[in-house]
């Protein structure tokens, strides 16, 4: 399987934003924690970030024709705004997990809605920087 970890505004950041929430883990150790589980499970995986909406929605588009099998994104604060990202879901035809390092439930009343939810197979939250791993997990199952 090839998987594609989409990654919105802001994870750039991981490891110096908001450390108590966020924990000190940063991107790069994220990617190479699930390339290390990926190669146990001969499974593809590309990283991506972006801190712009339409660049993610591009993305999520041409997925398939990538040959992605699964996208798992954490599209950061665009996961309770943006409809576009929402529509590119749904029109990409490749099953989507929603992942969050935080538990968004627990947080701001905000947080709470999610946009992208209901076109995601699942959602993940509140595991920190294993909420990725379990993203991989979560996306073999789908075979």
């Amino acid at each position: 399987m090839k998987a594609l970890f989409l990654n919105g505004p802001n994870l750039n950041l991981l490891g110096t934003r908001e450390p108590g929430i966020y924990g000190r883990t940063t991107l790069a150790d994220i990617e190479k924690a699930v390339s290390i589980q990926a190669k146990t499970t001969k499974t593809t995986v590309v990283f991506r970030q972006s801190n712009l909406e339409g660049e993610l929605v591009t993305w999520i588009q041409k997925a398939k024709s990538e040959r992605f099998g699964v996208i798992i994104l954490n599209a950061g604060g665009y996961t309770h705004t943006s409809v576009a990202i929402r529509d590119a879901i749904k029109a990409s035809g490749t099953p989507t997990i929603e992942i969050h390092l935080s538990n968004v439930n627990a947080r701001e009343e905000f947080r709470k809605h999610s946009m992208i939810a209901p076109v995601c197979v699942g959602s993940i939250c509140g595991f920190g920087a294993g909420s990725y791993t379990l993203g991989l997990e979560a996306a073999l199952s789908l075979k």
